[in-house]
């Protein structure tokens, strides 16, 4: 395969880490999930280390809940910063969503309910958060399935906002903003209209799975299928508008064999690489 644009990146899951240890292939950065390599001097750190001699790593993390009224867990953050000190990472990211209530914590990135109060506890852990990493870090936005009916403030504004208060970046998931569209029935555009493309300094594609119900279908941000065509319809159109992002392909669950994982990067450089030709440029470290 031709030589990867350093903005194209794929998600780095258990199941490939032999593959890109070995083979090396030539994609320009690899993204993943912080709480997976907490542990110093385990064989996934050694791992880690081994690969970042060869690729840009970014940081993706499940576990700041940062929308929880909680203090942020410091035991948290001192094993994130310890990872971040050890790899320098690309990016350092986390979720506008919540997952803690008193010390417990779930198994999931739950909703927040937009409203002024939510607003102020979202900032101030994000401020927290990077005063303690010492560096900003990227926000991602939600796939969600339910809304709080006292909610004030719509997602994007909400998103918006955070970013303007707290300086942090966002990670433009262009997936769950489609899956949220639907199953909430807003206008994708809209969303993407009201976010500063100069904050976005990273994108997310993956794949979504449908669930019917008698209701109706739902869809669900599942990360086991490959990129939608709509999906890459709006990267198309949100990289024409503004110009190339670090990009990335996530695929969590079903994970198929490398090869599949990187043809649907391959997609995304042929996108980036038509549509700004300039990219095939370094930018990755």
């Amino acid at each position: 395969m031709d030589k990867f644009s350093p903005w194209i990146g794929v998600g780095l899951r258990h199941p490939h880490h032999e593959h890109f240890t070995n083979q090396t292939p030539d994609i320009g950065w690899l993204e993943v999930h912080s709480e997976n390599f907490f542990q110093p001097d385990s064989a996934a750190v050694e791992t880690l280390l081994a690969l970042r001699r060869q690729y840009a790593i970014s940081c993706h993390g499940v576990g700041l809940s940062l929308g929880s009224t909680d203090p942020i867990n410091r035991e948290h953050l001192r094993r994130l910063k310890r990872l971040i000190d050890t790899i320098d990472p690309l990016f350092v990211s986390d979720h506008l969503s919540w997952s803690s209530v008193n010390g417990e914590y779930f198994n999931d990135l739950l909703p927040l309910p937009y409203t002024d109060e939510a607003l102020e506890v979202f900032c101030a852990n994000v401020d927290a958060t990077q005063d303690y990493l010492g560096r900003q870090m990227l926000v991602e936005n939600p796939s969600s399935y339910l809304s709080f009916s006292h909610s004030t403030i719509p997602e994007w504004e909400f998103l918006a906002e955070v970013s303007h208060r707290t300086g942090c970046g966002l990670l433009l998931d262009l997936n769950n903003i489609h899956v949220s569209a639907f199953n909430h029935g807003f206008d994708a555009q809209q969303y993407l209209a009201a976010i500063d493309p100069d904050k976005v300094k990273e994108i997310h594609l993956a794949g979504y799975t449908v669930n019917p119900l008698p209701e109706g279908e739902i869809w669900i941000d599942t990360h086991s299928q490959p990129v939608s065509e709509p999906v890459w319809a709006l990267y198309r159109a949100w990289i024409a508008a503004n110009g190339p992002r670090h990009t990335l392909i996530e695929w969590d669950t079903d994970i198929p064999a490398p090869e599949v994982l990187l043809a649907e990067a391959k997609k995304a450089h042929d996108i980036l690489t038509t549509l700004s030709p300039s990219t095939l440029s370094g930018v990755a470290s």
